[in-house]
């Protein structure tokens, strides 16, 4: 039987809005910013006489401006619509990232920018995008949140190259220029195009179901689930909420310092950018994967195999490694890194519902920043103090294995029917 959404055996309209939100995320604040970071790091340095530590000082106060932005960013989608919020965010992130272009040697005005970024920049993470999919997907919603959020991961792969090469063609100014026109030419109007808030907008329900029941098409504010105050007090959201922060602080310290930890290492500043973007597909297929699992397994127990896999990488990069090594060590934590997202969006749309789903996925998002103000400003300043980051590193394996442990801890999900208290526990 066809739906309104595959008449004549079309693809079901979910799955559009699958590849905008996935087009969205590739040209998002992570791989536009974040990923980046590393490969501007030393031409930045260089320029303007910066050390390590005050560069990667930016990048955490872009972290934690986003940090406090993000759960208001959520609240605002589940007032608004995610379409609105994302558009806007979209245009002024493109400006702000171009604007590094015309950037002087005041290092108040490089951290000027980045705050503002990360402010955007909170409008373009997998927050508003992760509830529109949730919307559209029950049954396959593990594998469309991955299939999305894997567009960040592509673009994590792309974008360090990239920025090598038209730093190495046109310089880094010219760089910042392009990298900001590419978001505003390119991920801007297929969002504005294609981006749809829900199925019941075209006539359909989760996963293409006409057979909707009188009165299910949905409203703002009256999804089920719990609303940000009730989740605040449930175990399950700090259990969450902490596993999120420590993971965070692990592979995105790593990641914003990859580069020079290898080019220190004797390895050539564009084989360190490439192993960026081998990190970068094994986010992709975290992404992705982990998607497909959590639509078969209990979500705890995939996390804590991938973080478990991201501790023995951190661990690998602790002793050293330098080459293939390092490649194990790069790819196993990009598998964490691409799972965190897809699980964030996954427990809480099952354990909390979507009533409130852009606050609490806010919230988690915001611990999820913070440790991206910590981790990379630990490793600034554990290589300014000592000449190396294996001190940090040794840290960040024992972040991950306490991570998993917290996972191990969370109860059965919660299952939520329009309208009602959660009627029934279940593990998936």
């Amino acid at each position: 039987m066809t739906t309104a959404g595959q008449k004549g055996g079309r693809v079901f309209y979910g799955w559009w809005v699958v590849l905008a939100a996935g087009i969205g995320l590739l040209l998002n604040y992570g791989p536009i910013i974040v990923v980046t970071f590393g490969v501007f790091l030393k031409p930045l340095s260089q320029e303007f006489g910066w050390s390590r530590t005050q560069l990667s000082l930016a990048i955490s106060l872009a972290n934690l401006a986003m940090t406090g932005a993000t759960p208001l960013i959520g609240r605002l989608v589940d007032q608004w619509g995610a379409r609105r919020v994302i558009l806007l965010a979209a245009a002024l992130f493109g400006l702000g990232v171009l604007s590094l272009a015309f950037l002087s040697a005041h290092l108040w005005h490089f951290y000027a920018i980045y705050v503002f970024l990360g402010v955007v920049g909170s409008g373009t993470l997998p927050v508003p995008y992760s509830k529109v999919i949730s919307h559209w997907f029950d049954k396959k919603r593990g594998l469309a949140l991955g299939v999305a959020v894997a567009g960040s991961a592509l673009g994590g792969l792309l974008t360090p190259p990239l920025a090598q090469a038209l730093i190495t063609e046109v310089g880094w100014r010219h760089a910042y220029v392009l990298l900001g026109l590419l978001i505003l030419a390119v991920a801007i109007p297929i969002v504005g195009v294609l981006l749809i808030e829900t199925p019941q907008m075209m006539g359909l329900g989760p996963d293409g179901d006409t057979d909707l029941p009188a009165g299910a098409v949905a409203r703002q504010g009256r999804e089920p689930g719990m609303s940000g105050r009730e989740a605040w007090h449930t175990g399950t959201f700090w259990l969450l909420v902490g596993a999120f922060f420590l993971m965070s602080v692990s592979f995105q310290g790593q990641l914003v310092h990859l580069v020079p930890l290898l080019t220190d290492r004797g390895v050539s500043a564009q084989s360190a950018a490439l192993a960026i973007s081998i990190m970068a597909v094994g986010a992709l297929l975290g992404r992705v994967g982990t998607g497909y699992l959590l639509d078969r397994f209990f979500a705890p127990p995939v996390a804590i195999w991938l973080f478990c896999a991201a501790a023995f990488g951190s661990l690998l990069l602790w002793s050293g490694a330098a080459g293939g090594g390092a490649v194990v060590a790069v790819v196993l934590i990009g598998l964490a890194q691409g799972a965190e997202f897809d699980l964030m969006a996954y427990t809480v749309s099952r354990y909390f519902g979507l009533r409130a789903f852009g606050e609490i996925y806010g919230y988690a998002f915001a611990a999820f920043n913070l440790g991206g103000v910590i981790g990379p400003l630990l490793m600034g300043v554990g290589f300014d103090a000592t000449g190396s980051y294996r001190l940090v590193l040794g840290g960040f394996v024992v972040s991950a294995l306490t991570a998993a442990g917290l996972m191990s801890r969370l109860g059965p999900y919660r299952a939520w029917e329009a309208g009602a208290e959660p009627v029934v526990a279940v593990k998936g």
